[in-house]
């Protein structure tokens, strides 16, 4: 608060004075004289004050750096860049060495040898064009110095992006050009593995061009491999599940996958090998056991099949020892496999129809495996006979409209089912033949399932 001694000129001068060591105007003067809530001196409102710019006197020079002339400070403007400046780094180093690959003569050799790095640069191409668009707009709308590191960081990458777009619009004349740039890659690969090496080369050498390490299909097939590795290299118990409830369905979920990959794979040898030599190669390798860690991409393919025709093998014998006769198609494993671990906890677990089983073949699976348990013996543990031959009786309704192959089969197991246990010979009725209860024929044309089901229950009595 000014004392009341002091005239208006005098503390006008202070004013002015704190004015020009401080860079402040005339309304942080009147502020403070409000705040203090003082009398304002009638010499200070007189004062024209000059014209400021972003808290600077018009006539003075900005400032170096502060924080009403940009955003952010220029040592943390790359933290602005939040996860993309990693990003735009990586782009940066791959467009250099892609732009020296395609400008050079032997290119298409060069390129060849570098397949993955191509592979990259077309998978995060869309990122990286959004990155720069996304960068770009808050770089202008924060008035980002142009000297700055990000700044030039974004030029230098639109400017190889630029290169590299021209370089592979070149090396594409006598075909099509694909609108986005990441498809243009795409399409260059598949030019220079369509041409096979200048000079030829070994089988080997050859599937390590066709299968760079970072195919989707290859990380796809790498991925359920390691499911199918991690539940199958396990000792197989016999007569129990190897797996439980949460490995069922990642199993559902491997096997599909793993099955598409490995096709679309094999598809892509017989695509761009010209020789015809690599498939069959690879293929007498795939049932060696694999080595140390695979690294390249013929490694890798080996490892994935191995593993899966491991886990066919095993998984078409389990199923094989439960469903019989019925044999069950590569898209219904998954809903079997959920199915069979729930048996095992609750024997009156359903199996639901849906889009891959209908209503009579899933009630066909349900009257395969309890036929198969009532033809064997005795199962360890509590088992009613009653409630099985209720379930098999049920299984039979659910199947009776059901045509084909599986359900001749399962006809004839029932046929056996009766024919082996309505003799009057087996030991049973030897020893006490006045309880041999007379078993009804049954014809071969007998085709309903309820009635060969009912017979056979009066054949087990």
């Amino acid at each position: 608060m000014a004392n009341a001694g002091e005239t208006a000129s005098s503390v006008a001068a202070k004013v002015v004075k704190v004015r020009g060591n401080n860079f402040m105007g005339a309304s942080s003067a009147n502020s403070q004289h409000r705040r203090t809530r003082g009398p304002v001196p009638r010499g200070l409102l007189l004062v024209n004050p000059p014209v400021l710019r972003n808290g600077w006197p018009a006539t003075c020079p900005a400032p170096p750096y502060s924080g009403e002339t940009v955003a952010t400070h220029p040592d943390i403007l790359r933290e602005r860049l939040e996860d993309r400046a990693d990003l735009l780094e990586a782009s940066r180093l791959r467009y250099r060495a892609l732009r020296s690959i395609l400008s050079g003569f032997f290119w298409k050799e060069r390129l060849r040898a570098n397949l993955e790095l191509l592979r990259e640069v077309a998978l995060a191409q869309p990122e990286v064009d959004a990155s720069l668009a996304a960068a770009g707009r808050r770089a202008a709308a924060e008035g980002w110095p142009r000297e700055s590191a990000p700044v030039r960081l974004l030029d230098e990458v639109r400017h190889l992006r630029e290169a590299v777009a021209q370089a592979v619009k070149r090396r594409l004349a006598d075909r099509e050009l694909p609108a986005l740039l990441g498809e243009a890659m795409v399409a260059l690969e598949e030019e220079v593995l369509a041409t096979g090496p200048l000079l030829g080369g070994r089988t080997w050498a050859r599937a390590v061009e066709i299968l760079p390490r970072n195919l989707p299909e290859l990380r796809a097939a790498c991925a359920a491999a390691g499911v199918l590795e991690g539940i199958f290299k396990r000792p197989f118990p016999k007569g129990v599940l190897p797996f439980n409830r949460a490995e069922a369905d990642e199993l559902g979920r491997a096997l599909p996958l793993g099955e598409v990959a490995l096709r679309s794979l094999w598809e892509r040898l017989d695509r761009f090998d010209e020789t015809g030599r690599v498939r069959p190669f690879l293929e007498r390798k795939v049932r060696r056991m694999p080595g140390p860690t695979p690294r390249s991409g013929p490694e890798l393919l080996l490892h994935a099949a191995f593993w899966y025709d491991v886990a066919h093998v095993r998984l078409s014998e389990l199923l094989e020892a439960r469903l019989e006769p019925v044999a069950a198609q590569d898209e219904e494993v998954p809903v079997l496999l959920a199915w069979l671990v729930a048996r095992e906890d609750s024997p009156e677990a359903r199996l639901e129809a849906g889009e891959v089983l209908s209503e009579g073949r899933a009630g066909l699976f349900e009257l395969a495996i309890e036929l198969a348990l009532l033809s064997r013996g005795r199962p360890e543990g509590a088992w009613n006979e009653e409630a099985a031959w209720v379930r098999l009786w049920t299984a039979a309704h659910r199947a009776r409209d059901e045509q084909g192959e599986d359900v001749e089969r399962v006809r004839e197991a029932l046929h056996l089912f009766i024919r082996l246990r309505g003799r009057t010979n087996v030991p049973a009725r030897l020893f006490s033949p006045d309880q041999a209860t007379p078993i009804p024929l049954v014809g071969a044309d007998i085709k309903d399932l309820p009635g060969l089901v009912q017979a056979a229950r009066a054949a087990a009595r």
